[in-house]
């Protein structure tokens, strides 16, 4: 017992009024291992069903976040006491460095702050797809500093929590699971409205990814310059690759446009040459 009391008292290093012995270090990793068990078994407590939808998964991951945070900070509070560092004097004999490191490291606090407010406020959660600097984004972490996410080309992005807070984001992912989409389609002078309504009618209808017991409006938004311009209107489950939805929709439009014999038309413009009678007979003689 004698030894093993010995080897715990060793001192590892003397600093001032402050030495480091084996049992400081033997106590931070106890600390430590048991911070991660409490997290551990907090996780799977908040977690525990087997089937949470994804409205479910984004609150209780924030919720996690939050508790993680305090603990984590809890802890190392501990691990400091545990060395002899007292936090309150750490902190009133550093403030001057505190101030100048966060004159420094200001946008990087801003990020923080604004981590906390994501995660507290729950506007994004984990799972949600926002538009950002045009760009679609599916958030997949929401982080202390930085948000990660996925776009469309399976490109991962990492997101400055202050540019979600301070910028204009689109959550389509906010009040509800299905969106409304448009798809517009012009055909040529002289069709028959009624036929091309239910053309685009049918095409929607005929998608798997559309909505059927939701609303599909058609319109008939207006005479353009070579074409008669229509809407298609749908909702879609289907956020992240609502564009492969459209594609697809738009090519039933087309089959079926060609198999009624109906035309998509181009732009055409009528070129009108001027010439100088005077001068061409001049150069003829």
């Amino acid at each position: 017992m004698n030894a093993i009391k010995n080897f715990l008292e060793f001192e590892l290093l003397h600093l001032g009024e402050y030495s480091i012995r084996v049992y400081s270090l033997v106590s931070i990793l106890f600390i430590f291992l048991i911070t991660k068990f409490i997290l551990w078994i907090i996780q799977k407590a908040l977690y525990r069903k087997e089937k949470l939808n994804t409205y479910e998964k984004g609150n209780l991951y924030a919720l996690f976040q939050i508790i993680k945070y305090v603990i984590w900070v809890i802890s190392i509070a501990f691990m400091l006491e545990t060395i002899g560092l007292k936090i309150t004097v750490l902190l009133a004999g550093s403030a001057a460095l505190l101030v100048g490191v966060g004159l420094g490291l200001q946008q990087t606090f801003n990020d923080m702050i604004s981590g906390i407010i994501l995660l507290s406020e729950r506007s994004i959660k984990v799972g949600d797809i926002l538009t950002i600097d045009d760009d679609i984004v599916k958030i997949e972490e929401i982080g202390f500093r930085t948000s990660k996410g996925q776009n469309r080309d399976e490109i991962s992005i990492i997101i400055p929590n202050s540019l979600i807070t301070t910028s204009k984001v689109i959550n389509w992912s906010h009040q509800t699971r299905r969106t409304r989409f448009k798809i517009n389609v012009g055909v040529a002078y002289g069709s028959n409205v009624d036929l091309v309504m239910k053309i685009l009618n049918e095409s929607a209808v005929a998608h798997p990814e559309v909505k059927k017991n939701e609303l599909i409006d058609v319109r008939f938004l207006d005479f353009g310059p070579s074409s008669l311009d229509f809407q298609l209107l749908f909702y879609s489950e289907n956020i992240f690759r609502i564009e492969k939805v459209k594609s697809d929709i738009r090519k039933i439009i087309n089959q079926k446009f060609l198999e009624n014999k109906i035309e998509i038309p181009f732009t055409q413009m009528d070129l009108h040459l001027k010439t100088n009678h005077t001068d061409l007979f001049k150069k003829i003689n």
